[in-house]
Protein backbone atom coordinates (compact mmCIF):
# COMPACT_ATOMS: atom_id res chain seq x y z
CA UNK A 1 0.00 0.00 0.00
CA UNK A 2 0.71 3.71 -0.49
CA UNK A 3 3.86 4.25 1.91
CA UNK A 4 2.38 7.04 3.33
CA UNK A 5 0.53 5.20 5.55
CA UNK A 6 3.24 4.10 7.42
CA UNK A 7 3.65 7.56 8.96
CA UNK A 8 0.14 7.47 9.80
CA UNK A 9 0.42 4.09 11.38
CA UNK A 10 3.09 5.20 13.62
CA UNK A 11 1.59 8.60 14.47
CA UNK A 12 -1.28 6.35 16.05
CA UNK A 13 0.72 4.35 18.15
CA UNK A 14 3.13 7.06 19.14
CA UNK A 15 1.32 10.60 18.74
CA UNK A 16 3.17 12.49 21.20
CA UNK A 17 7.10 11.26 20.49
CA UNK A 18 9.38 13.57 18.71
CA UNK A 19 9.76 12.72 14.84
CA UNK A 20 11.78 15.15 13.58
CA UNK A 21 14.44 17.57 14.48
CA UNK A 22 16.41 20.38 12.97
CA UNK A 23 19.12 22.92 14.60
CA UNK A 24 17.50 26.30 14.79
CA UNK A 25 20.52 28.31 16.05
CA UNK A 26 21.84 29.17 18.95
CA UNK A 27 20.32 31.77 21.67
CA UNK A 28 22.39 34.64 23.09
CA UNK A 29 24.16 32.03 25.91
CA UNK A 30 25.40 30.43 22.64
CA UNK A 31 23.17 26.86 23.34
CA UNK A 32 21.92 25.15 20.95
CA UNK A 33 18.17 25.56 20.14
CA UNK A 34 16.26 23.13 17.84
CA UNK A 35 12.57 22.84 15.88
CA UNK A 36 10.91 20.04 16.51
CA UNK A 37 8.13 18.06 15.71
CA UNK A 38 5.77 14.76 16.89
CA UNK A 39 4.53 12.07 14.80
CA UNK A 40 1.09 13.28 15.20
CA UNK A 41 2.09 16.70 14.06
CA UNK A 42 3.88 15.56 11.27
CA UNK A 43 1.29 13.22 10.22
CA UNK A 44 -1.04 16.05 10.33
CA UNK A 45 1.26 18.58 8.30
CA UNK A 46 1.74 16.17 5.95
CA UNK A 47 -1.94 15.18 5.39
CA UNK A 48 -2.86 18.96 5.05
CA UNK A 49 0.12 19.65 2.34
CA UNK A 50 -1.13 16.43 0.48
CA UNK A 51 -4.90 17.84 0.78
CA UNK A 52 -3.72 21.12 -0.66
CA UNK A 53 -1.84 19.45 -3.84
CA UNK A 54 -4.80 17.65 -4.85
CA UNK A 55 -6.84 20.86 -4.60
CA UNK A 56 -3.92 22.31 -6.85
CA UNK A 57 -3.96 19.98 -9.24
CA UNK A 58 -1.37 17.41 -8.23
CA UNK A 59 -3.27 14.26 -9.42
CA UNK A 60 -1.88 10.46 -8.59
CA UNK A 61 0.76 9.82 -10.81
CA UNK A 62 1.73 13.26 -11.29
CA UNK A 63 5.80 13.74 -11.13
CA UNK A 64 6.53 16.74 -8.37
CA UNK A 65 10.31 17.99 -8.21
CA UNK A 66 11.62 18.23 -4.78
CA UNK A 67 14.23 21.17 -3.96
CA UNK A 68 14.27 21.38 -0.30
CA UNK A 69 16.77 21.20 2.76
CA UNK A 70 17.12 18.54 5.04
CA UNK A 71 14.82 19.30 7.88
CA UNK A 72 11.06 19.15 9.43
CA UNK A 73 9.73 20.52 6.16
CA UNK A 74 11.79 17.84 3.56
CA UNK A 75 10.15 15.08 5.60
CA UNK A 76 7.08 16.69 5.81
CA UNK A 77 7.13 17.70 1.80
CA UNK A 78 7.95 14.12 1.04
CA UNK A 79 5.26 12.44 3.17
CA UNK A 80 2.63 15.10 1.39
CA UNK A 81 3.53 13.53 -2.00
CA UNK A 82 3.66 10.05 -1.09
CA UNK A 83 -0.07 10.22 0.57
CA UNK A 84 -1.84 12.35 -2.69
CA UNK A 85 -0.54 9.82 -5.00
CA UNK A 86 2.26 12.21 -6.47
CA UNK A 87 5.81 10.66 -8.01
CA UNK A 88 8.49 12.82 -5.70
CA UNK A 89 11.87 13.77 -8.05
CA UNK A 90 14.61 13.36 -5.49
CA UNK A 91 17.90 15.36 -6.58
CA UNK A 92 20.48 15.35 -4.63
CA UNK A 93 21.74 19.23 -5.21
CA UNK A 94 25.45 18.30 -4.85
CA UNK A 95 25.62 16.57 -7.85
CA UNK A 96 26.50 19.55 -9.46
CA UNK A 97 25.02 22.23 -11.76
CA UNK A 98 25.10 20.60 -15.09
CA UNK A 99 23.96 17.42 -13.63
CA UNK A 100 21.22 18.91 -11.79
CA UNK A 101 19.57 20.32 -14.57
CA UNK A 102 20.10 17.69 -16.79
CA UNK A 103 18.24 15.25 -14.50
CA UNK A 104 15.52 17.62 -14.04
CA UNK A 105 14.92 18.17 -18.18
CA UNK A 106 14.91 14.47 -18.23
CA UNK A 107 12.66 13.37 -15.44
CA UNK A 108 9.97 15.95 -17.05
CA UNK A 109 8.54 17.17 -13.84
CA UNK A 110 5.02 18.35 -13.76
CA UNK A 111 6.03 21.22 -11.30
CA UNK A 112 8.62 22.20 -8.83
CA UNK A 113 8.52 21.80 -4.81
CA UNK A 114 11.53 24.18 -3.84
CA UNK A 115 13.09 26.64 -1.90
CA UNK A 116 13.14 29.92 -3.42
CA UNK A 117 17.01 30.03 -4.93
CA UNK A 118 15.91 26.83 -7.03
CA UNK A 119 13.07 28.78 -8.29
CA UNK A 120 15.30 31.74 -9.24
CA UNK A 121 17.25 28.59 -11.37
CA UNK A 122 13.76 27.17 -12.72
CA UNK A 123 12.36 30.16 -14.27
CA UNK A 124 16.21 31.27 -15.79
CA UNK A 125 15.70 27.83 -17.45
CA UNK A 126 11.87 27.70 -18.22
CA UNK A 127 12.98 27.05 -21.95
CA UNK A 128 13.75 22.97 -20.33
CA UNK A 129 10.76 23.08 -18.20
CA UNK A 130 8.17 24.28 -20.04
CA UNK A 131 5.70 21.94 -18.42
CA UNK A 132 6.10 22.91 -14.97
CA UNK A 133 2.93 24.40 -14.61
CA UNK A 134 2.32 23.45 -10.84
CA UNK A 135 4.69 24.91 -8.80
CA UNK A 136 5.16 25.28 -4.93
CA UNK A 137 7.75 27.24 -2.63
CA UNK A 138 8.68 26.99 0.78
CA UNK A 139 9.79 30.29 2.40
CA UNK A 140 8.86 33.65 0.13
CA UNK A 141 7.52 33.48 -3.16
CA UNK A 142 8.56 36.58 -5.53
CA UNK A 143 7.47 36.90 -9.15
CA UNK A 144 7.18 33.09 -10.79
CA UNK A 145 3.31 32.38 -9.26
CA UNK A 146 2.14 29.33 -8.54
CA UNK A 147 0.97 28.74 -4.56
CA UNK A 148 3.43 28.65 -1.27
CA UNK A 149 3.83 25.89 1.41
CA UNK A 150 2.37 28.03 3.71
CA UNK A 151 -0.87 28.86 1.63
CA UNK A 152 -0.98 24.96 1.32
CA UNK A 153 -0.93 24.70 5.26
CA UNK A 154 -4.10 26.34 5.36
CA UNK A 155 -5.99 23.88 3.56
CA UNK A 156 -9.40 23.28 5.14
CA UNK A 157 -9.52 19.60 4.93
CA UNK A 158 -6.54 17.14 5.36
CA UNK A 159 -6.39 14.23 2.53
CA UNK A 160 -7.08 10.75 3.17
CA UNK A 161 -3.98 8.92 1.71
CA UNK A 162 -4.64 7.82 -1.77
CA UNK A 163 -4.97 4.67 -2.19
CA UNK A 164 -2.02 2.82 -3.88
CA UNK A 165 -0.97 -0.98 -4.97
CA UNK A 166 3.24 -2.13 -4.54
CA UNK A 167 3.61 -1.81 -8.24
CA UNK A 168 2.14 2.35 -8.83
CA UNK A 169 4.82 4.33 -8.93
CA UNK A 170 6.40 6.41 -5.67
CA UNK A 171 9.45 8.48 -6.72
CA UNK A 172 11.94 8.93 -9.24
CA UNK A 173 15.95 9.53 -7.54
CA UNK A 174 19.08 9.87 -9.31
CA UNK A 175 22.46 7.31 -9.50
CA UNK A 176 25.30 8.90 -8.10
CA UNK A 177 26.51 9.25 -11.26
CA UNK A 178 30.12 7.79 -10.62
CA UNK A 179 29.86 5.23 -13.95
CA UNK A 180 28.35 7.78 -16.42
CA UNK A 181 25.69 10.65 -16.67
CA UNK A 182 23.09 9.88 -13.88
CA UNK A 183 20.11 7.49 -14.44
CA UNK A 184 16.28 8.33 -12.51
CA UNK A 185 15.55 4.98 -11.14
CA UNK A 186 11.66 4.46 -10.79
CA UNK A 187 10.69 3.65 -7.15
CA UNK A 188 7.17 2.10 -6.39
CA UNK A 189 5.61 1.88 -2.89
CA UNK A 190 6.25 -1.69 -2.39
CA UNK A 191 10.02 -1.17 -3.06
CA UNK A 192 9.51 1.34 0.06
CA UNK A 193 7.57 -0.66 1.90
CA UNK A 194 10.06 -3.64 1.83
CA UNK A 195 13.11 -1.46 2.36
CA UNK A 196 11.60 -0.53 5.65
CA UNK A 197 10.72 -3.79 6.81
CA UNK A 198 14.10 -5.02 5.84
CA UNK A 199 16.57 -2.36 7.48
CA UNK A 200 14.54 -2.66 10.55
CA UNK A 201 13.98 -6.63 11.29
CA UNK A 202 18.07 -7.21 10.16
CA UNK A 203 19.06 -4.39 12.33
CA UNK A 204 16.65 -4.85 15.17
CA UNK A 205 15.71 -1.04 14.89
CA UNK A 206 13.04 -0.49 17.78
CA UNK A 207 10.29 2.21 17.85
CA UNK A 208 11.23 5.07 19.63
CA UNK A 209 14.42 4.95 19.16
CA UNK A 210 16.91 8.01 17.90
CA UNK A 211 18.98 8.36 14.75
CA UNK A 212 21.61 11.40 13.54
CA UNK A 213 20.89 11.31 10.26
CA UNK A 214 23.93 12.00 8.47
CA UNK A 215 21.99 11.22 4.84
CA UNK A 216 19.23 13.16 4.51
CA UNK A 217 16.95 10.15 2.74
CA UNK A 218 17.20 7.71 5.86
CA UNK A 219 15.30 10.21 7.59
CA UNK A 220 12.22 8.87 5.52
CA UNK A 221 13.23 5.42 6.59
CA UNK A 222 13.13 6.51 10.36
CA UNK A 223 9.97 8.11 10.07
CA UNK A 224 8.16 5.10 8.35
CA UNK A 225 9.98 3.00 11.26
CA UNK A 226 9.09 5.19 14.84
CA UNK A 227 12.60 6.62 14.77
CA UNK A 228 12.95 9.88 15.85
CA UNK A 229 15.84 11.80 13.24
CA UNK A 230 17.83 14.49 14.09
CA UNK A 231 18.73 16.27 11.28
CA UNK A 232 22.64 18.20 12.16
CA UNK A 233 24.13 20.66 10.89
CA UNK A 234 26.19 20.40 8.35
CA UNK A 235 26.25 20.43 4.34
CA UNK A 236 24.95 17.26 3.59
CA UNK A 237 26.34 17.52 0.21
CA UNK A 238 29.57 17.29 1.78
CA UNK A 239 30.04 15.10 4.15
CA UNK A 240 33.73 14.73 4.57
CA UNK A 241 33.83 18.33 5.64
CA UNK A 242 31.40 17.73 8.42
CA UNK A 243 32.54 19.42 11.92
CA UNK A 244 32.60 16.73 14.41
CA UNK A 245 31.82 18.82 17.39
CA UNK A 246 28.52 19.79 16.07
CA UNK A 247 27.87 16.06 15.81
CA UNK A 248 29.17 15.81 19.03
CA UNK A 249 26.90 18.68 20.50
CA UNK A 250 23.61 16.86 18.89
CA UNK A 251 24.56 13.83 20.59
CA UNK A 252 24.80 15.32 23.47
CA UNK A 253 21.66 17.08 23.52
CA UNK A 254 19.82 14.30 22.33
CA UNK A 255 21.47 10.75 22.88
CA UNK A 256 20.86 9.59 19.65
CA UNK A 257 20.95 5.28 19.80
CA UNK A 258 22.03 4.93 16.28
CA UNK A 259 23.95 7.08 13.26
CA UNK A 260 23.93 6.49 9.58
CA UNK A 261 26.62 8.60 7.37
CA UNK A 262 29.12 7.60 4.20
CA UNK A 263 32.31 6.30 5.20
CA UNK A 264 33.79 10.01 4.16
CA UNK A 265 31.77 11.02 7.06
CA UNK A 266 32.83 9.02 9.61
CA UNK A 267 36.64 9.61 8.47
CA UNK A 268 36.27 12.11 9.20
CA UNK A 269 34.56 12.14 12.61
CA UNK A 270 36.77 9.24 13.48
CA UNK A 271 40.08 10.68 13.30
CA UNK A 272 38.74 13.80 15.53
CA UNK A 273 37.48 11.74 17.99
CA UNK A 274 40.95 9.98 18.28
CA UNK A 275 42.91 12.74 18.38
CA UNK A 276 40.53 14.73 20.51
CA UNK A 277 39.88 12.03 23.44
CA UNK A 278 35.46 12.56 22.49
CA UNK A 279 33.14 9.80 22.02
CA UNK A 280 29.52 9.35 21.29
CA UNK A 281 28.72 6.96 24.71
CA UNK A 282 24.91 6.73 23.60
CA UNK A 283 25.38 5.66 19.93
CA UNK A 284 25.09 1.74 19.77
CA UNK A 285 24.42 1.58 16.09
CA UNK A 286 26.04 3.35 13.01
CA UNK A 287 24.97 2.21 9.86
CA UNK A 288 27.73 3.76 6.77
CA UNK A 289 27.05 3.04 3.20
CA UNK A 290 27.88 4.34 -0.20
CA UNK A 291 31.32 2.72 -0.75
CA UNK A 292 33.46 0.13 1.40
CA UNK A 293 34.39 1.18 4.58
CA UNK A 294 37.79 0.78 5.22
CA UNK A 295 39.11 -0.95 8.54
CA UNK A 296 40.76 2.53 10.09
CA UNK A 297 37.78 3.76 9.53
CA UNK A 298 35.81 1.14 11.85
CA UNK A 299 39.24 0.90 14.08
CA UNK A 300 38.07 4.55 15.07
CA UNK A 301 34.84 4.77 14.98
CA UNK A 302 34.03 1.70 17.14
CA UNK A 303 36.64 3.78 19.69
CA UNK A 304 34.51 6.59 19.50
CA UNK A 305 30.76 4.68 19.96
CA UNK A 306 29.49 2.68 22.93
CA UNK A 307 31.71 0.16 24.31
CA UNK A 308 29.25 -2.29 22.90
CA UNK A 309 28.23 -0.57 19.88
CA UNK A 310 29.14 -1.92 16.25
CA UNK A 311 28.85 -0.42 12.97
CA UNK A 312 27.12 -2.12 10.17
CA UNK A 313 28.01 -1.55 6.58
CA UNK A 314 24.92 -2.58 4.49
CA UNK A 315 25.94 -2.96 0.63
CA UNK A 316 23.68 -2.56 -2.20
CA UNK A 317 22.72 0.14 -5.00
CA UNK A 318 20.10 2.84 -5.61
CA UNK A 319 18.54 0.36 -8.14
CA UNK A 320 18.75 -2.15 -5.15
CA UNK A 321 18.83 -1.61 -1.42
CA UNK A 322 19.45 -3.28 0.99
CA UNK A 323 21.18 -6.26 -1.06
CA UNK A 324 23.77 -7.29 2.10
CA UNK A 325 25.26 -6.01 5.39
CA UNK A 326 28.35 -7.30 7.17
CA UNK A 327 29.39 -5.76 10.81
CA UNK A 328 33.07 -4.20 12.01
CA UNK A 329 33.11 -7.17 14.28
CA UNK A 330 33.30 -9.75 11.30
CA UNK A 331 35.12 -7.52 9.23
CA UNK A 332 37.81 -6.29 12.28
CA UNK A 333 37.34 -10.26 13.58
CA UNK A 334 38.30 -12.12 10.37
CA UNK A 335 37.67 -10.54 6.87
CA UNK A 336 40.06 -7.11 7.01
CA UNK A 337 43.14 -9.58 7.54
CA UNK A 338 42.22 -10.94 3.90
CA UNK A 339 40.95 -7.98 2.16
CA UNK A 340 44.52 -6.34 3.46
CA UNK A 341 46.23 -9.20 0.96
CA UNK A 342 44.43 -8.65 -2.11
CA UNK A 343 41.16 -10.72 -1.22
CA UNK A 344 38.62 -7.92 -2.29
CA UNK A 345 36.19 -6.31 0.53
CA UNK A 346 33.55 -8.78 1.83
CA UNK A 347 30.01 -7.25 2.20
CA UNK A 348 28.43 -9.63 3.58
CA UNK A 349 25.70 -11.63 3.88
CA UNK A 350 22.33 -11.28 1.90
CA UNK A 351 19.08 -9.83 3.71
CA UNK A 352 16.32 -12.25 3.70
CA UNK A 353 14.42 -10.39 0.72
CA UNK A 354 17.40 -11.16 -1.58
CA UNK A 355 18.11 -13.74 -4.14
CA UNK A 356 21.85 -13.49 -5.59
CA UNK A 357 24.35 -15.37 -7.93
CA UNK A 358 27.67 -14.29 -9.54
CA UNK A 359 27.50 -14.61 -13.50
CA UNK A 360 30.46 -14.75 -15.76
CA UNK A 361 31.31 -11.31 -16.51
CA UNK A 362 29.47 -9.92 -19.67
CA UNK A 363 29.07 -6.21 -21.47
CA UNK A 364 26.80 -6.90 -23.72
CA UNK A 365 22.80 -7.64 -22.89
CA UNK A 366 21.41 -10.65 -21.34
CA UNK A 367 17.58 -11.05 -22.80
CA UNK A 368 16.94 -13.96 -20.20
CA UNK A 369 18.23 -16.21 -17.27
CA UNK A 370 18.56 -18.74 -19.35
CA UNK A 371 21.55 -17.39 -21.29
CA UNK A 372 23.63 -16.58 -18.22
CA UNK A 373 26.87 -18.69 -17.06
CA UNK A 374 26.74 -19.07 -13.49
CA UNK A 375 30.83 -19.48 -11.80
CA UNK A 376 31.65 -21.47 -9.31
CA UNK A 377 32.06 -20.63 -5.86
CA UNK A 378 35.25 -18.37 -5.41
CA UNK A 379 35.56 -17.29 -8.82
CA UNK A 380 34.96 -13.64 -9.88
CA UNK A 381 32.29 -12.70 -12.08
CA UNK A 382 29.22 -9.68 -12.11
CA UNK A 383 26.66 -10.21 -9.09
CA UNK A 384 23.14 -10.21 -9.93
CA UNK A 385 20.23 -9.77 -7.68
CA UNK A 386 16.88 -10.13 -7.31
CA UNK A 387 14.00 -9.28 -4.83
CA UNK A 388 11.18 -7.16 -3.73
CA UNK A 389 13.45 -4.07 -3.01
CA UNK A 390 14.96 -3.90 -6.35
CA UNK A 391 13.73 -1.69 -8.81
CA UNK A 392 12.12 -2.23 -12.01
CA UNK A 393 13.42 0.21 -14.82
CA UNK A 394 15.28 3.29 -14.98
CA UNK A 395 12.93 6.52 -16.33
CA UNK A 396 15.47 8.60 -17.80
CA UNK A 397 18.57 7.14 -19.56
CA UNK A 398 16.23 4.16 -20.57
CA UNK A 399 18.64 2.67 -22.60
CA UNK A 400 20.30 1.33 -19.79
CA UNK A 401 17.40 -0.92 -19.13
CA UNK A 402 18.42 -3.40 -21.28
CA UNK A 403 22.18 -3.94 -20.33
CA UNK A 404 20.63 -3.88 -16.20
CA UNK A 405 18.02 -6.09 -16.42
CA UNK A 406 17.97 -10.03 -16.80
CA UNK A 407 14.32 -11.94 -17.48
CA UNK A 408 13.26 -14.89 -15.89
CA UNK A 409 9.61 -15.09 -16.21
CA UNK A 410 7.38 -12.65 -14.07
CA UNK A 411 10.33 -11.70 -12.77
CA UNK A 412 13.63 -10.03 -13.66
CA UNK A 413 17.49 -9.94 -11.98
CA UNK A 414 19.21 -6.67 -11.84
CA UNK A 415 22.71 -6.41 -12.82
CA UNK A 416 24.44 -4.68 -9.97
CA UNK A 417 27.79 -3.97 -11.81
CA UNK A 418 29.86 -4.87 -9.32
CA UNK A 419 32.68 -7.53 -9.71
CA UNK A 420 33.06 -10.13 -6.93
CA UNK A 421 32.83 -14.03 -5.66
CA UNK A 422 30.75 -15.83 -3.14
CA UNK A 423 32.82 -17.51 -0.73
CA UNK A 424 31.84 -20.90 1.22
CA UNK A 425 29.30 -19.18 3.94
CA UNK A 426 27.68 -17.16 0.86
CA UNK A 427 28.82 -13.90 1.03
CA UNK A 428 29.74 -12.14 -1.41
CA UNK A 429 33.58 -10.19 -1.53
CA UNK A 430 33.37 -7.12 -3.40
CA UNK A 431 36.15 -6.46 -6.37
CA UNK A 432 35.46 -3.61 -7.94
CA UNK A 433 33.20 -1.92 -10.52
CA UNK A 434 33.03 -4.13 -14.12
CA UNK A 435 33.59 -0.88 -16.00
CA UNK A 436 36.89 -0.33 -13.85
CA UNK A 437 38.05 -3.46 -14.33
CA UNK A 438 41.26 -3.56 -16.12
CA UNK A 439 42.08 -5.53 -19.40
CA UNK A 440 45.91 -5.91 -19.64
CA UNK A 441 48.21 -8.35 -21.73
CA UNK A 442 48.65 -10.82 -18.80
CA UNK A 443 45.11 -11.07 -17.93
CA UNK A 444 42.24 -9.25 -15.89
CA UNK A 445 42.85 -6.98 -12.89
CA UNK A 446 40.19 -5.72 -10.21
CA UNK A 447 40.83 -2.27 -8.87
CA UNK A 448 39.83 -2.92 -5.17
CA UNK A 449 42.07 -6.43 -4.64
CA UNK A 450 44.78 -4.50 -6.42
CA UNK A 451 44.52 -1.31 -4.90
CA UNK A 452 44.53 -2.69 -1.53
CA UNK A 453 48.21 -3.42 -1.46
CA UNK A 454 49.01 0.57 -2.18
CA UNK A 455 46.77 1.03 0.62
CA UNK A 456 48.73 -0.96 2.72
CA UNK A 457 51.45 1.95 2.75
CA UNK A 458 50.76 4.04 6.19
CA UNK A 459 50.96 7.39 4.00
CA UNK A 460 48.58 6.44 1.32
CA UNK A 461 45.03 7.03 2.16
CA UNK A 462 43.29 5.92 -1.17
CA UNK A 463 44.64 4.41 -4.18
CA UNK A 464 42.75 4.12 -8.24
CA UNK A 465 43.50 1.57 -10.19
CA UNK A 466 43.39 2.73 -13.84
CA UNK A 467 44.10 1.21 -17.88
CA UNK A 468 45.38 3.58 -20.57
CA UNK A 469 46.05 2.53 -24.07
CA UNK A 470 44.06 -0.01 -26.09
CA UNK A 471 40.65 -1.47 -24.84
CA UNK A 472 41.59 -4.97 -24.59
CA UNK A 473 45.58 -4.39 -24.44
CA UNK A 474 45.84 -1.85 -21.16
CA UNK A 475 48.41 -0.52 -19.25
CA UNK A 476 47.61 -0.64 -15.72
CA UNK A 477 48.52 2.61 -13.82
CA UNK A 478 48.55 3.15 -10.07
CA UNK A 479 47.51 6.23 -8.69
CA UNK A 480 48.16 7.15 -5.20
CA UNK A 481 46.89 9.90 -2.68
CA UNK A 482 48.49 10.70 0.50
CA UNK A 483 46.60 11.44 3.79
CA UNK A 484 47.31 15.21 4.44
CA UNK A 485 49.41 15.28 6.91
CA UNK A 486 51.67 13.09 4.53
CA UNK A 487 51.12 15.49 1.28
CA UNK A 488 54.57 16.91 -0.11
CA UNK A 489 55.26 18.36 -3.16
CA UNK A 490 58.97 18.38 -2.62
CA UNK A 491 60.04 15.75 -5.36
CA UNK A 492 62.63 13.95 -4.12
CA UNK A 493 59.96 12.79 -1.29
CA UNK A 494 57.55 11.88 -3.74
CA UNK A 495 59.58 9.81 -5.57
CA UNK A 496 60.92 8.12 -2.58
CA UNK A 497 57.65 7.36 -1.37
CA UNK A 498 56.27 6.13 -4.82
CA UNK A 499 59.48 3.94 -4.78
CA UNK A 500 58.31 2.93 -1.48
CA UNK A 501 54.24 2.15 -3.20
CA UNK A 502 55.96 0.18 -6.03
CA UNK A 503 58.07 -1.98 -4.15
CA UNK A 504 54.72 -3.29 -2.47
CA UNK A 505 52.82 -3.39 -5.73
CA UNK A 506 56.32 -5.62 -7.15
CA UNK A 507 55.77 -8.24 -3.90
CA UNK A 508 52.41 -8.82 -4.76
CA UNK A 509 51.34 -11.49 -7.71
CA UNK A 510 48.00 -9.05 -7.76
CA UNK A 511 50.29 -5.50 -8.91
CA UNK A 512 54.00 -6.97 -10.06
CA UNK A 513 52.96 -5.94 -13.44
CA UNK A 514 52.85 -2.31 -12.84
CA UNK A 515 56.00 -0.68 -13.83
CA UNK A 516 57.74 1.88 -11.39
CA UNK A 517 57.05 4.75 -14.11
CA UNK A 518 53.19 3.79 -13.65
CA UNK A 519 53.13 4.26 -10.32
CA UNK A 520 51.61 8.10 -10.01
CA UNK A 521 51.06 10.31 -6.97
CA UNK A 522 47.65 12.65 -7.46
CA UNK A 523 46.78 15.46 -5.15
CA UNK A 524 43.44 14.96 -4.37
CA UNK A 525 40.92 12.34 -6.20
CA UNK A 526 37.71 13.27 -7.43
CA UNK A 527 35.18 11.67 -5.46
CA UNK A 528 30.96 11.37 -5.68
CA UNK A 529 29.34 13.98 -3.80
CA UNK A 530 26.57 11.99 -2.29
CA UNK A 531 29.17 10.09 -0.19
CA UNK A 532 32.26 11.98 -0.85
CA UNK A 533 33.73 8.22 -1.51
CA UNK A 534 33.30 6.74 -4.48
CA UNK A 535 36.47 7.38 -6.45
CA UNK A 536 35.59 8.79 -10.49
CA UNK A 537 37.82 6.70 -11.80
CA UNK A 538 36.64 8.00 -15.56
CA UNK A 539 38.41 11.30 -14.75
CA UNK A 540 41.60 9.78 -13.40
CA UNK A 541 42.51 8.08 -16.21
CA UNK A 542 42.78 11.04 -18.81
CA UNK A 543 44.94 12.47 -15.91
CA UNK A 544 47.21 9.83 -15.78
CA UNK A 545 47.84 9.50 -19.85
CA UNK A 546 48.48 13.36 -19.42
CA UNK A 547 50.67 12.79 -16.80
CA UNK A 548 52.30 9.98 -18.41
CA UNK A 549 52.95 11.73 -21.85
CA UNK A 550 54.70 14.77 -20.19
CA UNK A 551 57.39 12.39 -18.47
Amino acid sequence: MNIGWELTRIADQMPDSVAVVEPAGRDKSGFRQYNKITFRKLDEDSSTIAAGLREYGVEPGTRMALLVRPGIDFVSLVFSLFKCGAVTILIDPGMGRQHLVNCLEEAKPAGFVAIPIAHVARVFKRSRFRDAKLNVTLGRRWFWGGKTVAQLRRTQQPLSVQESHDDDPAAIIFTTGSTGPPKGVLYRHGNFANQVSQIRDRYEIQPGEIDMAGFPLFGLFNSAMGVTTVFPEMDFTRPADVDPEFLLEHANDWQPSQSFGSPALWNTVGRHCEKNDKRFDSVKRVLSAGAPVPPHVLRRVVASIADDGEIHTPYGATEALPVASISSKEILGETAAKSETGAGTCVGRRFDGIQWQVIAIDDAPIANIGSVTPVPQGQIGELIVRGAVVTSEYVTRTDANQLAKISDGDSFWHRMGDCGYLDEQDRFWFCGRKTHRVETASGMMFTVPCEAIANGHPKIYRSALVGIGDSEQKTPVMLVETWPEHFTKDETKVKSLLDEVHLRLSESWLTNTIQRKHTLLHPSFPVDIRHNAKIFREKLTPWAARKLSES
